[in-house]
């Protein structure tokens, strides 16, 4: 299988009473009272080193997403991190995985389009291009996009990109929501026909379907651990087999966080109140910016309605009552020992049946030396032990053509 680092970039210094005094982390905290320009450069450059020392240690893939207006994970535009990300860790076998662009607030889309075919180009043909549809507080109240245009938007986008990179002519879009007289992009992938290209959801009955039409691999991305995470995967494998679609691992990603220390204990002293903060101040947001009405077809509404919010909003009712053992044993955080993280993070994967898992090793306001630490343990002592999952019986066509294959070798064998 193939594991990423996922990073967020959170502000990592908010005020210890934030979730009391102020409405919400995403949309409307004020930038000018909560944060320090000078720390955000220090946050940015500490990311990118977090995320290359990741490379450099031999992860596969290193991950960086989009968001606008909050301290919860605030890259505007993830492809000017991916670019230096690209630039920076050629010679490696690590993969960009931009998480990514969100496609209805980019116009004209074949913007995305050319800055991901930058990125495949500098990094020597190694990008996934991910193409998310967008969180109803970025694109509805941050961007300004209508609810009930966004998918409408998101599909169309898709198909231009597409067309963008590998059409051989010059040709005219005159789409719904964009027109192009002449579409022509510099450059185009060195992925041919184009990178893989990953969709992330949290459950929608209408992604599902989008994502097995297109043949893309779908990414389930949630922090209620994999307890609640199998109640969509199982909804997503069940989708794919009703479309007669091959039950390929590989066409499914999973996000989880992820904390290793040197025994159980220590894990608990060391990662619980960066913990606390993610799920206190960093989820602190408020219910009504979550999906506007109109941003999930009715399909969808139904579904998330009647089968998974329930028991996600119970949850979330929980948390501020929860200690550290509460959020290891819903798995809302996969922590402890080596082993410990091991077993358990094997049993997520087997029980998901997930071939692209994302890990979340930098979490809340942890400072960047625990973070370093987090990331030598998890590729030194864990992830060996996962490269060879579902690779004897499936291909990984989601991942990048030229990283397929291991480097020195096979297996853990290559990473012990």
């Amino acid at each position: 299988m193939k594991i990423s680092m996922f990073h967020l970039m959170p502000y990592r210094d908010l005020p210890a009473d934030f979730e009391k005094r102020y409405n919400s982390v995403w949309v409307d905290p004020p930038y000018w009272e909560l944060a320090d320009s000078t720390k955000i450069g220090q946050y940015y450059n500490w990311t990118l080193d977090e995320l290359i020392h990741a490379a450099n240690r031999g992860i596969d893939g290193i991950c960086v997403n989009e968001h606008h207006q909050n301290a919860y994970g605030f890259m505007p535009n993830p492809d000017l991190m991916g670019s230096v990300l690209a630039r920076a860790t050629n010679g490696t076998h690590v993969a960009v995985v931009q998480m990514g662009s969100t496609l209805p607030t980019s116009n004209p889309p074949i913007r995305v389009a050319e800055e991901y075919s930058m990125i495949d180009c500098i990094s020597g043909g190694r990008l996934v291009a991910g193409m998310p549809l967008g969180t109803s507080q970025d694109v509805n109240l941050c961007y300004g996009i209508s609810p009930i245009e966004q998918r409408e938007r998101y599909y169309e986008a898709h198909d231009l990109i597409l067309k963008a990179w590998t059409a051989r002519e010059i040709f005219a879009w005159n789409g719904k929501y964009f027109k192009l007289p002449m579409v022509n992009i510099w450059p185009r992938p060195i992925q041919k026909p184009f990178p893989p290209v990953w969709i992330p959801g949290s459950g929608s009955l209408s992604t599902w379907d989008f994502s097995a039409r297109n043949d893309h691999c779908y990414c389930f991305l949630s922090y209620w651990g994999n307890n609640f995470g199998k109640r969509v995967m199982d909804g997503w494998w069940d989708f794919v087999a009703k479309g007669n679609h091959d039950p390929n691992p590989f066409r499914a990603g999973f996000l989880q966080l992820v904390a290793v220390s040197e025994t159980d204990a220590s894990a608990e002293k060391e990662y619980y109140p960066h913990i606390r903060y993610f799920y206190d101040k960093c989820l602190h947001i408020q219910p009504e910016y979550f999906p506007v009405a109109g941003n999930q077809d009715y399909k969808s509404l139904v579904n998330s309605v009647t089968k998974l919010n329930p028991q996600m909003f119970d949850l979330m009712n929980k948390i501020p009552t929860w200690g550290y053992k509460d959020f290891v044993e819903n798995q809302f955080v996969i922590a402890g020992s080596p082993a410990t993280v091991r077993q358990q993070l094997m049993e997520a994967v087997k029980k998901l049946r997930v071939g692209n898992l994302m890990v979340l090793l930098h979490i809340g306001s942890m400072p960047h030396d625990l973070t370093i630490k987090n990331i030598d343990l998890f590729c030194r002592e864990v992830m060996p032990h996962f490269c060879d999952v579902w690779e004897d019986q499936w291909e990984n066509k989601w991942w990048p053509e030229k990283l397929r294959a291991r480097p020195n070798g096979k297996g853990a064998s290559a990473r012990a």
